[in-house]
């Protein structure tokens, strides 16, 4: 029976979790000569190769090391060697769900030459990652349960799949986008272009472990600003602007913003709130979104 879904997963020093999501990928529920693994490693220095190629696992393993050329890099690197019809793209801290695969591919097989879009639930830690494993009806989620289809904009390949032969069509990954943010998005939109309709499979899961502290989160989200920028520089279309936060009321209210101003204060000191954190994440999104533009 020949290959029909390709992993892909790209990898930079993420070595035990990496170890504990291709164990995962491992106990399927889903035939094992139907689908491959791809890790794609950027030069790690933890040891990720020697892990990856001491695995024994029931799915073809194939490890790939390159030159560090960004996220897009890698997943490029990994279509171009898939042997399956589908992609499923993840990554190397998301852990999956035993029926990941098996809705995967049922949808695909139900809406041919569609993409897929499976509900990816976020944790801080093992041990929540059980307890929400065990308890379903506690975990996050971003769409309505009963949502069927969506837009480009959600096209985030932490558990995402679309046909090898469309990926490939639509030019893959653009690898402008070397830092954080927007190259997943940015593909759906051109997918999206070309007719293909994003279907959402609530029922193929995995689990998101990436605790972040908010320091790092927010220069993740001053990279995601420039990120945007380059994706509307891209395209020129005004949807891509209002849709990712670039219209000028934002633009205008954050202008009277300081960084050592009462307001970024006042979030700083109040980080454990919600409310708070979303205003601090969202100026320093502001931050790179205006740091683009004057590039």
């Amino acid at each position: 029976m020949s290959c029909f879904i390709s992993v892909v997963i790209p990898a930079l020093n993420r070595k035990d979790i990496l170890e504990i999501v291709l164990k995962s990928l491992d106990e399927q529920n889903f035939p094992p000569e139907q689908y491959e693994i791809i890790v794609v490693d950027s030069s790690s220095t933890d040891g990720t190769e020697e892990m990856v190629k001491n695995l024994c696992l029931k799915p073809a393993l194939t490890f790939i090391s390159q030159e560090n050329r960004g996220r897009s890099g890698a997943r490029n690197t990994g279509i171009k060697k898939a042997k399956g019809e589908i992609i499923l793209f993840t990554d190397a801290d998301i852990i999956a769900s035993p029926d990941l695969l098996k809705e995967h591919a049922a949808f695909h097989k139900k809406y041919p030459g569609g993409a897929v879009i499976g509900l990816e639930v976020q944790v801080s830690s093992i041990e929540e990652y059980e307890y929400v494993k065990k308890h379903p009806d506690r975990r996050q989620e971003m769409h309505p349960h009963n949502r069927k289809k969506l837009s480009w904009l959600y096209f985030m390949t932490g558990n995402a799949s679309a046909g090898r032969d469309k990926l490939i069509e639509v030019g893959m990954f653009d690898e402008i986008f070397q830092d954080y943010g927007w190259e997943d998005i940015e593909l759906g939109y051109r997918l999206a272009g070309k007719g293909v309709c994003i279907n959402y499979a609530r029922s193929a899961v995995n689990y998101h472990l990436h605790p972040v502290p908010l320091e790092k989160k927010c220069e993740i989200m001053k990279k995601a600003g420039l990120s945007a920028v380059k994706f509307y520089r891209k395209h020129k279309d005004w949807k891509i602007k209002y849709l990712l936060g670039m219209n000028p009321f934002s633009l205008f209210i954050h202008s009277f913003i300081k960084p050592d101003g009462w307001l970024i204060n006042k979030c700083r000191e109040k980080k454990e709130n919600k409310f708070f954190r979303d205003i601090l994440l969202q100026y320093h999104y502001l931050c790179g979104v205006k740091e683009g533009f004057r590039k």
